[in-house]
Order: structure tokens, then C-alpha cells, then sequence
């Protein structure tokens, strides 16, 4: 749920004049508290669990891992140093500081290999398991063949961890920030069982926050400062207020009455407030696009009915009329800023854009044709599909758009089916869609967190869609082409444009966050990760 040259940045938007109805949003009441909205609950703080990026967020507010991300900067945490691999790429030792658990007990390397072990272990059911894949013996224990005891990792003492790989994973350290290896607290764990992580009494913390008043499906809840967080001295802010708001105008409302601090706004909302001096546009490394499940709707396996698909968006209008908010065209599912190819710098998702632009470029003409192909091909005169999204106004928004913009080919009928996050979530992994809008965002700063997806044994390939030589690129980028940075590129540019010229997903935008942010604010720093870094963040 997470980069220069390899890294995603915030973009101020500075200079502009301030001709919005409001010139500043009133001072907050407490100098200690911020408040912020997000869209969506909190799914889990299971931190082998979490799939979205609210509930990574607030992790990433109430618990640590080996690092934080400091801006773009990779920065110890608690790991007392950033670690170097050993001579052969295939190990690394973490030193940890002394640091505690909210209840007071130490962190110590054992908690990193419980919490990894059971990760991994197939009776857990991690959406996020598959990141341990380079560790050894991990592939061995997803696939039941192997038990979680043998995984890599091991306390060497009670502050030295060290991690054995299979094979060089040139991207391993900034992994780590990922909540999947976050450490847990094995007692708590163990008392609450299965409801770990569901509400906040079954969870305990050793990051900058504890999480307060959330019972596991209300629309707010607060964090507030960890008197026993390891680095307590820079947590400036005490409290951080969160609500779920799902509509942009009231969003504005409760900043223009400072009920709010942060507002996240879209659409027409956001178009008319691009000069209010208070506005923010935040460049994220997540991208939004349709998966086309060809097990339950065999007509997808057709690559002209997907091309079809693809080439009847008009991409530039959906953006800026519909989203408003700045998102940008994506024309690839990687989305721009996480690589640079190594000899000419230039941007991974651009370089690999260049060859398949007619396939995401608007051709209504050619979408018409290719629709009519495909059907005849599969013995169809029509085809009908549900197209589900999440039950967000944005997100019925895009649906109606999309849904428009599909049913001008010929004997298409698409019907819309909103669905809360959760419920679209658990059905794409289930299987149970047809046509879905989805979105992912990059766990680390690497193209393969994007193409790793659409392997034929991910459980994201919401798609379902299998080419062999598109498994053999992502396999060789990820084993015997690791430790060779030009070939390893290579072969991730070659599956992506694969990926594009099969239209295995079609690709809508990259998200760029439009925000009102109290001016209050500052030395807020936001991740690769697409996170807040409240340590160190002060209100004036």
C-alpha cells in the first residue's frame, strides 16, 4: 500500500493568487490537533491483511517498521541503520534500537519473525504474502510445501535480525516499509485471535500514535501521540482527528467552516478551487483501471474485445471533466516515477508508453471495428456485463462516465453495480466480477509492484488473464536477471508494453489528490509510499 528518478513528490502549487469565496480557512481550535478526512473506512489493522491505503495510513500513523520514509529519503527507524546487503546480495542484519510496545513491553527482533512467519503461513491469508517471495523458503511455505519455521529470517539476539534471500532483490530495503513486515506483538496476537486488528481494543502499537475510538466500521476515529514511541521528542502534534467524508462538496464545507484541515476535493469542486491559496496537488504512485475477468465473462479472453474497450475511452475528457483534480492520463499500469531506465534516464512508464500509444489513445472508429471482430470471433451479436466500482460519489461518477462512453459499441450494455470498497475488494479476489474498476498503489519504488500482478498465479490478477512469456520476463526480472540492472529492465519494459499490446487490463488515469490544506501546516513530509510522515510535523 507503496519513491526519485525513482520517487514520487508532493507538488505544491505555489504562486497562485487566492480568488476563491475563502482566502484562508479559520484557525483550528487546539495548536496540538490536526483533522483530516479520508473517503473510505478503515478495513483492518492486521498489517498482513491491509489491501487499501486507508488503513495503511493509519498504520503507518501507530506502528513501525525497520524504516520511514522521510520525504523521499529511506530513514532508519527501527533499525538503528540502513542496511547494506552482504557481499552476495543474498542477506542482510538489522540492528535494532531499544523501542517499546504500547503496553510497555519491548520490541524486539523475535516480534519481526513472528509477524513474517505468519505472513507467509497459507492459514493466515495475506493478500500480501506474495512480497515475501525473494525471502528463502518463502515460495516453498506459500505453496504448503515447506513450514513457516524454515522461512529466512531469524533473531540472531534480542536486537540483531537477519534475513536470508533465494535470490538478490535489488529493491529489498525499501520494502520494508511496507505494514506486511511490520513486526507484531506476539502476545496480543494470540489473545485476540481472529479479531486482531478488527477494531481498536484488540491491537497494540509501537509507532508514533495509538488508534482511538475506532470500533471497526465507523466513519471517525482519532490517533494520539504514543508516550511510548521510541522517537516521542518529534512527534509535535498530539492528536490527529479522522472522518470519512465521501462528497467533495461537503468536504469544502467543513474546511471553509475549519472543521476540517485537510480536504480532499474532486470534479467541479476541485476545478473551481485551483486558486484557492490553500490548494495542494498530491502526485501519487497509484494508477486506476479496468479488469476484464475472462473466467467469468469468456468473451474477454478475445484481445480485440479488450482493445475495444481500451480505444472507446476518452481518456483526456474522463480526467478533466470527470475526476478534475489534475489525475493524469495513464497509458501504461505502471504508473510514471518509480524507475528511470538506466542508461538514458528516461521514465520507465513513459519509455514504455511510446510503442503502445495507439492501443490507450481515443479511436472510437477503430473501437467500433474491432468490437465487431472480436464479436464474431466468439459467435456474439451483443454482450452485456456488470461493471462494479466502489460507492463513492467520485467513483459513481466514473462509472457513469465509463459506462457511457462503453455502451457506443454495438450491442454492448453495461450496468453499474456501487459497492462499498470493501465488499468490491473481497469480490475481485473472490473472482466474483465481471468488469471492475480498480486501482493499485505501488508497495515499493519498482515497475515489478505493478507488473507482478498479472502473473498467472497472483491473487490481483483480478483479470485472470495468463501468457506464459509474460510470466518468464517477470520471472527472470525478479531471479537470474536480479543483479544485472540494464537486463532486469529490460525484461520489465518488455512485459509491460506485453501487457499493453495484450490490453490484459486497460489503463484510465494515475492519481493526483487535490487537497485544501490549512496553512498551518508544516515540515509534513509525504512518502513514495503515498503516506503521511506526521514524526516531525509541526502547526504553527
Amino acid at each position: 500500500m507503496i519513491k526519485k528518478g525513482i520517487g514520487i513528490i508532493v507538488l505544491l502549487v505555489m504562486g497562485l493568487a487566492a480568488c476563491s469565496r475563502q482566502t484562508h480557512a479559520p484557525a483550528a481550535k487546539s495548536p496540538t490537533t490536526w483533522s483530516r478526512m479520508v473517503k473510505e473506512v478503515i478495513q483492518t489493522q492486521d498489517p498482513a491483511r491491509i489491501v487499501d491505503a486507508i488503513s495503511g495510513q493509519t498504520m503507518v500513523d501507530t506502528m513501525e517498521g525497520l524504516y520511514r520514509y522521510q520525504g523521499n529519503q529511506l530513514e532508519p527507524a527501527l533499525a538503528s541503520s540502513v542496511a547494506k546487503p552482504s557481499a552476495d546480495g543474498l542477506s542482510y542484519t538489522y540492528h535494532l534500537r531499544q523501542s517499546q510496545w504500547s503496553n510497555g513491553e519491548p520490541v524486539v527482533a523475535s516480534d519481526f519473525v513472528y509477524a513474517w512467519r505468519r505472513a507467509v503461513t497459507p492459514a493466515t491469508q495475506s493478500e500480501n504474502a506474495y512480497l515475501f517471495a525473494g525471502i528463502k523458503n518463502a515460495n516453498q511455505i506459500m505453496a504448503k510445501q515447506a513450514a513457516p519455521q524454515t522461512l529466512g529470517v531469524q533473531a540472531l539476539d534480542a536486537h540483531t535480525l537477519k534475513v536470508t534471500l533465494a535470490h538478490a532483490v535489488p529493491y529489498f530495503n525499501t520494502m520494508m516499509v511496507n505494514p506486511v513486515f511490520y513486526p507484531l506483538n506476539q502476545k496480543a496476537v494470540e489473545r485476540y485471535g481472529k479479531q486482531y486488528g478488527s477494531q481498536a481494543r484488540y491491537i497494540v502499537n509501537n509507532g508514533p500514535y495509538t488508534l482511538k475510538g475506532w470500533h471497526g466500521t465507523n466513519n471517525s476515529w482519532y490517533e494520539v501521540k504514543n508516550a511510548h514511541y521510541w522517537n516521542a521528542k518529534a512527534v509535535k502534534i498530539h492528536r490527529i482527528n479522522v472522518q470519512v467524508v465521501k462528497d467533495a462538496n461537503a468536504a469544502l464545507s467543513l474546511f471553509n467552516t475549519g472543521k476540517l484541515d485537510d480536504a480532499q476535493l474532486y470534479g467541479t469542486t476541485a476545478q473551481k478551487e485551483r486558486h484557492n491559496k490553500h490548494y495542494q496537488a498530491l502526485k501519487q504512485g497509484r494508477t486506476t483501471f479496468l479488469d476484464m475477468n475472462e473466467q467469468q465473462v469468456p468473451a474477454f479472453k478475445n484481445v480485440k474485445l479488450r482493445q475495444a474497450l481500451s480505444l472507446a475511452i476518452d481518456r483526456q475528457t474522463f480526467v478533466g471533466k470527470v475526476l478534475g483534480d489534475g489525475s493524469l492520463v495513464a497509458h501504461t499500469l505502471t504508473a510514471e516515477g518509480l524507475a528511470q531506465d538506466p542508461k538514458s534516464g528516461k521514465d520507465f512508464a513513459t519509455q514504455a508508453a511510446q510503442p503502445t500509444l495507439d492501443q490507450t489513445t481515443y479511436d472510437l472508429t477503430r473501437a467500433k471495428r474491432l468490437w465487431k471482430e472480436g464479436l464474431r470471433a466468439v459467435g456474439k451479436t451483443q454482450l452485456a456485463v456488470e461493471l462494479m466500482s466502489d460507492d463513492t460519489a467520485q467513483a459513481k461518477q466514473s462509472a457513469e462516465y465509463l459506462q457511457a462512453a462503453l455502451e457506443r459499441l454495438p450491442g454492448f450494455k453495461v450496468t453499474i453495480v456501487s459497492v462499498p470498497f470493501k465488499t468490491r475488494v473481497a469480490r475481485s479476489l473472490a473472482g466474483d466480477t465481471q468488469l471492475v474498476i480498480s486501482s493499485w498503489q505501488a508497495d515499493f519504488p519498482d515497475p515489478l509492484t505493478f507488473l507482478d500482478l498479472y502473473t498467472a498465479d497472483n491473487d490481483y490478477n483480478f483479470s485472470r488473464w495468463q501468457n506464459s512469456q509474460y510470466d518468464r520476463l517477470i520471472q527472470q526480472a525478479k531471479t537470474t536477471d536480479a543483479a544485472n540492472v540494464e537486463q532486469r529492465y529490460q525484461d520489465l519494459l518488455q512485459a509491460q508494453t506485453l501487457l499493453t499490446q495484450q490490453m490484459a487490463v486497460v489503463p484510465l488515469y494515475q492519481t493526483v489528490e487535490a487537497h485544501l490544506v490549512a496553512s498551518r501546516m508544516t515540515k509534513l513530509t509525504y512518502s513514495p509510499a503515498n503516506m503521511y510522515n506526521f514524526v516531525g510535523a509541526e502547526l504553527r
